[in-house]
């Protein structure tokens, strides 16, 4: 089943260059993945009667032309595989001359909420969301396991404010990105969007929380980590090129 959602990007969705951003465009596949869940009944608002929720484990994102404001785009995404306790899913974004802008891919797991525990999907909930499974973007199935590279180039602390949260009191997953973004040299950070990244979550963030991200470089791909503040806690991997 693939599931379809039309936006516009206005001022809010660019950078100084009139670009959609990064953050921006993680917030266009989120949503349209939350509509593909509430289509299923395991949205955020049956979450109350479900007691489940989908946690997103990483991304995996590849722009392969940078949309424009006014640009009009229309994000495609589908259910690609959903294996024991693992979900993929899949999105394409095509612009107004239906080129593709950007390919997407992530991973999921189904959790308890009461117990915080994960739980295995079952071939009826699987069936809900009509899986496509010989749809898929990249050639890889899985998602590569990000490593910490060696070394430190220079740190910058963050502090988790209220209008980072999400609906579960946690650093909002599309936020990541932006703090990533303040980590990165100041000719990259500033205006420039870097057309592929990775995002790898490990533990969540809380309201009021202190962390640093710590950027190095490792085959000329850039990493941000993001780690608690005492360092004993890794929070995030963030690989970009």
């Amino acid at each position: 089943m693939f599931v379809e959602h039309k936006f516009y990007i206005g001022l809010s969705d660019i950078n100084t260059e009139k670009e959609l951003t990064n953050t921006c465009l993680l917030r266009y596949l989120e949503d349209v993945a939350g509509l593909h869940s509430e289509m299923a009944g395991y949205g955020i608002t049956d979450m109350n009667t479900t007691r489940k929720s989908w946690i997103l484990l990483s991304w995996k994102v590849e722009v392969k032309q940078r949309p424009l404001i006014n640009d009009s785009l229309t994000v495609k995404t589908w259910s690609r595989c959903i294996d024991r306790f693992y979900a993929f899913r899949d999105f394409e974004v095509r612009n107004q001359y239906d080129e593709i802008v950007c390919i997407a891919t992530s991973k999921w797991v189904f959790m308890d909420i009461d117990s915080g525990r994960l739980v295995k999907v079952s071939d009826e909930i699987a069936q809900k969301y009509k899986p496509e499974l010989n749809s898929r973007v990249f050639e890889e199935h899985d998602l590569s396991k990000l490593k910490e590279p060696d070394g430190e180039i220079f740190k910058t602390k963050f502090k988790i404010t209220r209008n980072l949260i999400d609906v579960n009191k946690h650093l909002h997953n599309i936020y990541y990105l932006d703090i990533a973004k303040e980590a990165l040299p100041e000719e990259i950070g500033i205006s420039n969007e870097l057309n592929y990244f990775e995002i790898m979550y490990k533990k969540e963030i809380k309201l009021g929380e202190n962390v640093n991200a710590i950027y190095t470089k490792s085959d000329d791909f850039h990493y941000v980590i993001i780690k608690s503040e005492d360092e004993s806690i890794t929070h995030a991997i963030i690989r970009l090129k």
